[in-house]
């Protein structure tokens, strides 16, 4: 006895908000179709209807396959009942050919953008690149150098933060009010709103949150 395709068909059809066949009808699929279906000979559809199944059905041409095709079977990729003729042969290969070279130019386009990224910001730090192993360098040889003196030398890094859009949350030792979304208590429990102290500074970007600011409770001392 056949095995019946129903239950799945009926399942996946209720997940697209299909309520009957009379849907899949005026989809465009003709009742022998859906027939073929319900009895497991999907083998007997062609490869475009196929296609226009999975899409009416929200899943993949796989999960089709899958799901109703026990008795298909597969040549080249293409779902058929009989080995493809030379004309099918070609535009399969065609197609295949045509994937890789999207892929290939996708792979290229990413490529090329990482390169764009990386140079504008090489470009925004070239002065820190070069100053700052030197100023490094002399602060080793002087422990007694002013870090203050260091300071300036920081201002891509800044400039950097402010092109990617990268805005501080708090400033080291200020003192706000805990806000729970945009501050972490290191020790203790506070509720929100209670005055704490910035101990790290934290970090945003645009609405996301990269880092909340550590903060810790202000002594009444």
């Amino acid at each position: 006895m056949p095995t019946d395709y129903t239950p799945q068909l009926r399942r996946f059809m209720q997940s697209s908000g299909l309520p009957s066949f009379q849907a899949l009808y005026q989809a465009g699929f003709s009742r022998q179709q859906i027939k073929n279906l319900r009895q497991g000979q999907i083998q007997l559809w062609r490869l475009d209807s196929l296609q226009k199944l999975a899409q009416v059905l929200h899943i993949s041409l796989e999960e089709l396959l899958a799901s109703f095709g026990s008795a298909i079977s597969l040549w080249g990729g293409e779902a058929i009942a009989s080995p493809p003729s030379d004309s099918n042969q070609a535009e399969i290969q065609a197609l295949k050919q045509e994937y890789q070279r999207l892929s290939d130019q996708l792979a290229q386009q990413q490529q090329t953008l990482q390169q764009a990224f990386q140079a504008e910001s090489l470009q925004i730090l070239e002065s820190w690149l070069i100053q700052w192993p030197k100023a490094a360098q002399a602060a080793r040889q002087n422990p007694q150098l002013p870090a203050v003196k260091l300071l300036p030398l920081l201002r891509p890094v800044e400039d950097l933060l402010k092109h990617w859009h990268i805005e501080p949350i708090g400033e080291i030792g200020a003192e706000v009010a805990y806000d729970p979304q945009r501050h972490q208590l290191q020790q203790g429990t506070v509720t929100p709103a209670t005055l704490v102290k910035v101990d790290y500074v934290g970090y945003q970007q645009g609405d996301r949150l990269l880092h909340r600011a550590k903060v810790s409770l202000v002594s009444n001392a």
